[in-house]
């Protein structure tokens, strides 16, 4: 071989072994910044979950702690204020507060852990069930077109589900004000059936042509506040276009039932 073909041979090879020196640490790099970019993703849902978790303990402190003290004063004051079988009455009033006092205690513990070192408790009535309409009439106020039905017969909830609905409610109506596009329109229903409350909010907007909505935190955060109940909660685009949330809670069973 020539020197000039040789020159250009070891020239052309030792350009091809640096190119691809130079392409694997590239495809190394945008590995490692998947990776990071997962690890910060994950990061921020962890946050994000802990902060929610904190939200939902002062919640419920709110209505389980505090219900739960009126429920002992009052028992006591019945227990002896009872006029008729005394002895049966303030057996059955002891039973309440005792019950009461430990489920109070037990609910303490509980905060404690949901809590960890979140400051004080920020106290005051919290949204039930009979908020949601005002809720949905707040939001057609903001240019949202939404309707709103209910079908069945109201049934007792556990302490705090009903809170917990209206919270599911109102994320989700956010996130159609915030992801469905400027003429979406939106449907909210509750259905009692004869074991579960059923909440089903959904719309006609960009579903998943506008993509996951936000980062998922939202849906987390809905999510958990069904489970805490003993419910199941599924969101994502709807086959047609659109976004749909469902939420489902057990109910509390009738006394004839227990």
């Amino acid at each position: 071989m020539e020197p000039l073909a040789w020159s250009i041979a070891t020239i052309a090879a030792i350009a091809a072994i640096a190119m691809g020196v130079k392409v694997r640490r590239y495809a190394r790099s945008a590995e490692q910044e998947r990776a990071d970019d997962a690890a910060e993703t994950a990061a921020t849902r962890a946050l994000a979950a802990s902060d929610e978790r904190a939200r939902i303990a002062r919640e419920m402190h709110d209505i389980v702690a505090h219900t739960l003290t009126v429920v002992v004063a009052q028992a006591d004051g019945a227990r002896f204020a009872s006029a008729k079988d005394p002895d049966a009455a303030s057996r059955a009033l002891a039973t309440i507060s005792e019950v009461g006092r430990a489920a109070i205690t037990e609910m303490r513990g509980l905060l404690g852990v949901l809590r960890a070192t979140d400051p004080e408790t920020d106290l005051g009535p919290q949204p039930t069930l009979d908020d949601i309409p005002a809720l949905v009439a707040s939001v057609r106020e903001g240019g949202l077109e939404v309707s709103y039905v209910t079908t069945g017969t109201p049934r007792p909830l556990p302490i705090g589900a009903g809170l917990a609905l209206y919270r599911i409610v109102q994320e989700a109506l956010t996130n159609v004000l915030k992801h469905a596009g400027p003429k979406a329109t939106a449907y909210v229903q509750l259905r009692w059936t004869d074991d579960a409350v059923e909440t089903t909010i959904r719309d006609d907007g960009r579903g998943a042509a506008a993509g996951r909505r936000g980062d998922g935190t939202g849906v987390e955060g809905m999510r958990e506040r069904a489970t805490i109940f003993g419910g199941t909660l599924s969101a994502g685009p709807r086959r047609g276009g659109g976004y749909v949330v469902r939420a489902r809670l057990p109910l509390t069973p009738r006394s004839d039932e227990a």
